[in-house]
């Protein structure tokens, strides 16, 4: 039930700022006891608009980082949404330091949950690949727990369940468009690993060609080709 309603819910806070800006952005004058038309203080209403956004950012679920590493802590796949790690340099030291905290716990049948450095980390490993997932201090753990699954979900029915680093690096391409489906700027937009596994097929395969019927390197080669010409539009 969470899965469905995370993204759903996220989508009624935005229509819900934007049925207000659209309302507040075209103010009309107040009148005072005498009938004649005071001056709006367009300052103040665009202060509520951001404040009402900021009300919704804040309540809405929102995930930090995703990060694919490998069995040695090197990267595979990372995606970070956040200014909290602003140079390439933290984010590596990151990285490393989360991988170093988790590397001897037993997170293979079931994910595990710590803090680390005023973040929750929710993570889980499948053979030599280690799945992270980061949210802030006071983000939901189960709501971070199910974005991880989806993600998991997803990596392994891309890879016909041989979850490793070697297909991982094959497939590089279709992992990172699981990520682009999953968040977005932070935002939680699918956790079904069925759902997000179909969107990326249909994005990296020629039309009318189901995913049981390609192979991994025709589903790599047409995942190419589509950034390709996304690219030279």
């Amino acid at each position: 039930m969470m899965r469905g309603r995370v993204g759903f819910c996220c989508l009624l806070m935005i229509l819900q700022i934007v049925s207000w800006a659209g309302v507040t952005s075209r103010p009309l004058p107040p009148n005072d006891a005498h009938g004649v038309p005071q001056p709006v203080d367009l300052d103040l209403q665009q202060q509520k608009i951001s404040s009402m956004a900021n009300f919704y950012r804040e309540t809405c679920p929102t995930v930090k980082s995703i990060l694919l590493l490998d069995s040695e802590g090197k990267r595979i796949a990372v995606k970070y949404y956040s200014d909290d790690w602003p140079t390439s340099g933290v984010k590596l030291a990151f990285e490393k330091s989360v991988f170093s905290k988790t590397q001897k716990t037993n997170a293979r049948t079931e994910a595990e949950i710590t803090m680390f450095d005023n973040y929750i980390v929710v993570y889980k490993f499948i053979q030599d690949l280690h799945f992270f997932v980061t949210g802030g201090d006071d983000e939901n753990e189960l709501i971070l727990a199910t974005v991880l699954q989806g993600f998991v979900d997803a990596v392994s029915l891309l890879l016909r369940s041989n979850v490793d680093k070697t297909e991982a690096l094959e497939n590089l391409d279709l992992i990172l468009l699981c990520l682009d489906e999953i968040v977005d700027g932070g935002m939680i937009l699918e956790t079904d690993g069925n759902v997000i596994a179909g969107k990326v097929a249909t994005h990296s395969m020629d039309d009318g060609a189901p995913l049981a019927e390609q192979t991994i390197s025709q589903a790599l080669a047409t995942a190419r080709d589509h950034l390709a010409r996304s690219l030279l539009r």
